[in-house]
């Protein structure tokens, strides 16, 4: 385990690493979980392995610290992200990034080019504002104090015992705030940061999910757009075969 600074307040965000050669390629999580629960599965796997892998935790979740003075918003969770890379002295990295750690991932590829050279982004969220259906718009529906009190041990209870393994470790502010600041997006938004990108982009779309809405728009703009057959949100666990060659570049 491997830690750097990213707040005022000392307060440390956390990664797992394995060690191989560069270019090295990043993990990031969505909201509620963790990077290698999620991850260290596909990088282990032949056609992935030996290269150097970060598994990093995002701010308020899994090994990484809490601090309550923090936004979590995106930009925010981004330069956290920075910070890490920037202690781990790399640069131009491989993003693997699921759901909110891929609007994460974008934000960071604007904010910090320099340390990106690919996006492999997993059902990342584009746009502001998704649909009441979406966990991240149920968990913002709430007020913070609200959600604390009340509806977080509901919101455990609800998303299955998956999920809930990952989410019940993040801290229940950490995670209503996260999900306000995923469903007020980025200025300019994730998907208007995505087109204009100078890097490689993939984006796997689970085929239980439905058609990605504005599809055509990535592709034109050279977003590399795969649909995964048999799987839904979490393509890792669904699909790892596709998952893993998407990643690797052959599939």
């Amino acid at each position: 385990m491997k830690q750097a600074v990213f707040d005022n307040e000392g307060s440390r965000i956390r990664w797992t690493e394995v060690p191989g050669a560069e270019r090295a390629r990043v993990y990031l999580h969505g909201l509620g979980s963790m990077s290698a629960v999620y991850h260290a599965h596909i990088a282990a796997r032949t056609e992935l392995a030996g290269r150097r892998s970060l598994f990093i935790d995002l701010p308020g979740h899994g090994i990484s610290d809490r601090p309550g003075s923090f936004g979590y918003t995106l930009e925010e969770h981004a330069g956290a992200v920075a910070a890490a890379l920037d202690e781990a002295d790399v640069r131009g990295v491989e993003f693997i990034a699921h759901s909110m750690g891929g609007a994460v991932a974008v934000v960071l590829a604007h904010r910090r080019p320099d340390l990106v050279s690919r996006l492999v982004l997993t059902e990342a969220n584009l746009d502001a504002f998704p649909p009441l259906t979406a966990a991240s718009s149920g968990i913002a529906a709430y007020g913070e104090d609200e959600f604390v009190d009340e509806h977080h041990a509901r919101v455990l209870e609800s998303v299955g015992p998956l999920w809930a393994a990952t989410m019940r470790l993040a801290d229940p502010r950490a995670l209503h705030r996260s999900a306000v600041g995923l469903r007020r997006g980025s200025d300019p938004v994730m998907r208007t940061i995505l087109e204009e990108l100078p890097v490689d982009r993939v984006y796997l779309q689970g085929e239980l999910s439905g058609e990605l809405a504005g599809r055509e728009s990535l592709e034109a703009a050279g977003v590399r757009v795969v649909t995964v057959p048999g799987a839904g949100h979490n393509v890792m666990f669904d699909n790892p075969d596709a998952f893993a060659a998407a990643v690797a570049g052959t599939g």
